[in-house]
């Protein structure tokens, strides 16, 4: 049997670069509206699993049901969102799990990370960007850098990674 070069334990992959100004003369590649969708589809269904486990957890579900509605559940599944969107946004990967297997990483816009603060203003003008017909997240199709509205108002870039 012929020896495999580098079968023992894999090495850790090495730490993001938080620069995410491209190599000098390369434009930078912005995540469109498109791939985009798909990592929230990603995270959307991530955070489903999240609430369906904290209703079995609770016991009931995090909305009730038709006799016994659970109004406190919409106020904790904003709660987990948050926290989801903006502990993964801010930490070392910049992404969350969606945006990471889709190779994106929300930055500021000088290319640094996100600070807890900016990302929690990002996940919260959010529902600016949903209130008004959600033309706020269609404007990542026709802005030059593929920035929606809350993207401008928290001052943040989704960049591609690969």
């Amino acid at each position: 049997m012929a020896s495999v070069p580098n079968s023992g334990p894999a090495a850790p992959p090495p730490p993001p670069v938080w620069n995410a100004q491209p190599p000098a003369g390369q434009p930078t590649g912005y995540g469109g509206f498109w791939i985009r969708f798909v990592a929230y589809i990603i995270d959307g269904i991530l955070l489903s699993v999240a609430a369906g486990v904290i209703g079995a957890v609770t016991g009931g579900g995090m909305y009730g049901d038709l006799d016994h509605p659970n109004y406190s559940g919409s106020g904790v599944s904003i709660i987990v969102a948050w926290l989801y969107f903006a502990l993964m946004e801010s930490s070392e990967r910049g992404a969350t799990v969606g945006k990471m297997a889709m190779g994106l990483r929300v930055v500021t816009d000088q290319g640094q990370r996100l600070s807890f603060l900016n990302a929690t203003g990002r996940y919260f003008a959010k529902f600016i960007s949903a209130i008004i017909l959600g033309i706020g997240f269609l404007m990542i199709a026709f802005s030059d850098r593929k920035r929606g509205l809350h993207d401008m108002i928290a001052g943040t870039l989704v960049v591609k990674i690969r």
